[in-house]
């Protein structure tokens, strides 16, 4: 199963499909294949698996896959009678599939005799694809909301420029931070502004997976902007309503967005209370003056305030990490704290 989740890790994250791994064993418990899934309208991770073995080589095999296979006909046919047909002997699984479309294949596994144990590994299996599960439940995209400040909780000095509150090692964690989402979105300010580029990169290498760039917003991209040359097209919303925007991400194929300002548009998302997570990097310096990582967030008392739960607290070089989640949402408990990245950021007026 750990191989398993190593290989689901491989392939695209922040779609509308999860992240799926499978790794097929023979009656002996030899290796047989291994599969993945890689995005919408692929083979899923066992079809993907099986696919690789010859005709009846599956039979009394262990087919040990990372989420429910699904009992599902979409582009692809369901894994669960998939698997029957191969004469796959028993299915391991950690997560249960949360889409009520595509549940029921270990049910439908089980009534044609196959062995079916369910739960290995199951947490971490889920902390994999947690913004897709999350998506489900909420019926929307995950919203993360980033942005990089000085301690006293400015993102520009008073002249705006922003380039770099923060080190090399949290704008590296910032950019892994962008391939783990779907779509990355900024206002067509930041656009104007910052002429960011919105790509994944390490280094000046293109990460294998390139969020959607999103611009939020009335006013048109000026026609040399870096954003024509992103590897994916830009999807404009011209509008104001961040509503309009979560709808859009969902339209375009996306589970999760990665919201990185500026200011008017982070405040705007917190406001209409869709933010799901909030990563904040803090860099030891003091900037004074007006330019605010946030506005008006809607909380006119101290009584009103958005109450946000730690999650993770990470150094990275001179400059924390913190990620926090508001107050009872899911997985907004249990305070981790660490010296390592762990896992990605960026920022709303850092440019890029």
């Amino acid at each position: 199963m750990r191989r398993a989740l190593e290989l689901a890790a491989t392939g695209p994250a922040g779609g509308l499909n999860p992240q799926v791994g499978c790794v097929l064993l023979g009656p002996d418990g030899s290796l047989l294949a291994e599969g993945v899934h890689r995005g919408a309208g692929s083979p899923h991770a066992e079809a993907d698996a099986l696919s690789r073995v010859p005709p009846g080589a599956a039979v009394g095999a262990t087919a040990v896959v990372t989420l429910e296979p699904c009992d599902h006909t979409g582009r692809t046919g369901p894994c669960s009678t998939a698997l029957i047909d191969a004469g796959v002997a028993r299915v391991v699984f950690a997560q249960p599939d949360p889409n009520p479309l595509a549940a029921g294949g270990a049910a439908r596994l089980r009534a044609a005799g196959v062995r079916v144990d369910a739960g290995v590994l199951a947490d971490e299996a889920e902390a994999l694809n947690e913004r897709w599960s999350a998506s489900l439940r909420l019926g929307r995209p995950w919203v993360t909301a980033k942005w990089a400040a000085s301690l006293d909780g400015r993102i520009a000095a008073a002249d705006g420029t922003s380039r770099w509150i923060t080190g090399a090692e949290a704008r590296a964690d910032a950019h892994r931070r962008r391939a783990a989402h779907g779509a990355i979105l900024v206002g067509t300010g930041t656009a104007l502004a910052d002429d960011p580029a919105l790509t994944a990169r390490d280094g000046e290498r293109l990460l294998p997976h390139q969020p959607i760039p999103v611009v939020l917003g009335l006013r048109d991209l000026a026609p040399g902007a870096a954003l024509h040359d992103h590897p994916r097209p830009v999807l404009r919303v011209p509008s104001r309503d961040p509503r309009a925007a979560v709808a859009a991400v969902a339209d375009a194929g996306a589970s999760s967005v990665f919201v990185e300002g500026g200011p008017t548009v982070v405040s705007a998302f917190l406001a209409a209370g869709l933010v799901d997570e909030v990563l904040v990097y803090l860099a030891p310096t003091l900037l004074g003056g007006d330019r605010l990582a946030t506005g008006d967030i809607g909380v006119p008392t101290i009584a009103a305030q958005r109450r946000l739960a730690l999650r993770e607290v990470h150094r990275l070089g001179d400059d924390l990490l913190v990620v926090a989640r508001p107050e009872g949402a899911p997985g907004s408990g249990g305070l981790h704290t660490s010296p390592d990245p762990g896992t990605p950021s960026t920022r709303p007026t850092e440019g890029d």
